[in-house]
This record gives structure tokens, sequence and C-alpha cells, in this order.
């Protein structure tokens, strides 16, 4: 006698089910989780899924995810357990930080939506009564972004309240910098196809346009040296159209062009220095943490020998 193993039942709510929020996410969000993934991989040898958090800021129905953590769990009997404690950590370490951001939901990668989701978003629910869930398929074979958001709705299934997730659109909250950088990325790392990014072939007119000037001005440069020297024979029709080019660009020497480059050069060196402060508070904060850790177990080890001794 044959056994019929029993079809998934599917955890998507119906064609007609439309999302209660709109969704705005940021490109930061998608590094963290291709990172995430992609170190994971490196250290495993193979694809493994992951599991974090998202963070952001909700108004009424608008929820922007900002930014995102990584979260720690085991997989008992085939379903993933949550570490809690450890998120409690994170989750006090990132409101000192952004205080102004709050819990939004969860993220992992694979493809489409299944069981294990739907018993992980549970976990979920217990922290966020509506998270968000986001899931990221980067072995997927399309250009398109690989990315999905849903947001779960209980609904009759058999006459069972059931858990189901609906889809969400979303848009890409970005400045004109961070498009092109995203662009950028994704692009070369699809180089097979010899596609380049719109930022790419930019930079690369550019570079041959710069190139192209500077050799012609290195020709006339030579000239006049070669003339100061005696070498050649005075043209005063040459000489005038190189003074004439030399005073193409007089915003190079006016005061406002001056404090603009200053002032550019001000800022660039600024964010360089919060970069390097936040770079040294983070590892300040992790040497803390393993020093609280490491005291805690020599105290800890010096009471028990005291009641013993």
């Amino acid at each position: 006698m044959e056994v019929q193993e029993e079809e998934p039942k599917s955890v998507m709510a119906s064609s007609g089910t439309v999302g209660s929020v709109s969704v705005s996410l940021h490109p930061l969000v998608l590094m963290n989780i291709s990172e995430h993934w992609t170190r994971i991989r490196a250290q495993e040898g193979t694809p493994q899924q992951v599991i974090g958090a998202l963070i952001g800021k909700q108004k009424g129905r608008n929820i922007e995810i900002m930014n995102s953590f990584e979260l720690v769990f085991t997989v008992i009997e085939g379903d993933i357990i949550i570490d809690r404690e450890y998120y409690n950590t994170k989750e006090a370490q990132f409101k000192q930080v952004f205080s102004d951001m709050d819990f939004l939901g969860w993220y992992t990668t694979g493809d489409s939506p299944d069981n294990k989701d739907i018993k992980v978003h549970r976990q979920i629910c217990e922290i966020n009564e509506s998270p968000i869930f986001l899931k990221m398929n980067p072995q997927a074979a399309h250009s398109d972004l690989p990315v999905t958001v849903y947001e779960s709705v209980i609904d009759l299934v058999d006459g069972e309240a059931t858990m189901l997730f609906v889809k969400l659109p979303y848009t890409l909250a970005t400045e004109e910098a961070e498009r092109i950088g995203v662009d950028h990325v994704a692009r070369m790392l699809a180089n097979e196809s010899g596609e380049s990014s719109v930022v790419a072939e930019h930079l690369t007119a550019q570079h041959s346009a710069i190139k192209m000037l500077h050799s012609r001005v290195r020709l006339v440069l030579q000239y006049l040296r070669a003339v100061q020297a005696g070498q050649l024979p005075l043209n005063h029709e040459i000489l005038r159209e190189a003074n004439s080019l030399s005073h193409r660009l007089p915003v190079l020497q006016t005061q406002k062009f001056r404090a603009d480059f200053y002032k550019q050069c001000s800022d660039v060196e600024l964010m360089t220095y919060l970069g390097i402060i936040t770079k040294g508070c983070n590892d300040i904060n992790q040497f803390i943490n393993k020093f609280n850790v490491l005291y805690d177990r020599h105290v800890m080890g010096r009471r028990m020998r005291g009641l013993f001794f």
C-alpha cells in the first residue's frame, strides 16, 4: 500500500487580499543581507539560510526600513528557534545608537515563503504584533531585484484560523548617489555578459576626455617651453591662442570657488573622522563586553572557591 505524501499547503493569502501598509526600502538593508549571506556561504562552503532583524521608522501606514542586524538561531528537529537573549542584547545596543528607530520585522534568504517561515514569523510576532517579513533570493537567475516584502494576516482555511502572508509593494528610498552606487555594484557582479553600469560608462567617457585634454595641454606647454628656451621660433598667433585658452576658466581664480572647494574638503574630512570615531566606539564596546564576561567568570570562580575553603 503506497502512502501519498500530503502536498504542502500554500502560505499565501488569496490574490484579492491587499496589504495595509506601504513600504520604503533603503539599499543599506539589501547590502547588509547580501554581505550576511555571502559571508556565511564563504565560511560554510555551501549556501546557508540566514536570518536577521529589520529596523526603521513607521508613521501611520508608511514603513521605512532603514537598517538591519543579524540574528542567532538554532535548528531543532527542522524548526528554527530564534535566540531571544541575543536579540534583546542587539536591540539594546542599536537603541543606544539609533534611538529613533524601532524593530519592524525580520528577513531571511531563500525562494518562496513556506511553513518554516510561518513558524519563525509567529516567534517574531511575540516581539512585534504586526512584523514585516522580507525575503531575498541571492541565487535568483533573473535581473530584477530578488526581494519580496510580506505582512501577515489571519484568514479562515478549512474552518481554522490560519496565518498567511500578503505580498506588499515597496519602493527604494534612495538618493541619486545611492541609486548610482547600487546600480554599479549590481551590474559589476554580472560582468560575464559584458554589461556595464551607467556610472562606469560615465566615468569611462570622462576619463577619455580628461586624458585627451591632458595630452593637448601638455603639447601646448612643451611648445611654450621650447619657445622660451629659444629652440622654436616665436609665433604670435599661437601665443595669443594659448593665452586665450589659459583665461577660459576664470572661475578657478575667484574667491567663491576657493570657499566652496575648502568647504567640500572640510566636509569630506569630517565624514572620514566620524567614520573613524564610530569604528573606534564599536571596537571599545566589543572590548568592554568581552571584559565584562571575563570579569564575571573570575568573580564567580572566586565565590565558588570561597564556599569550599
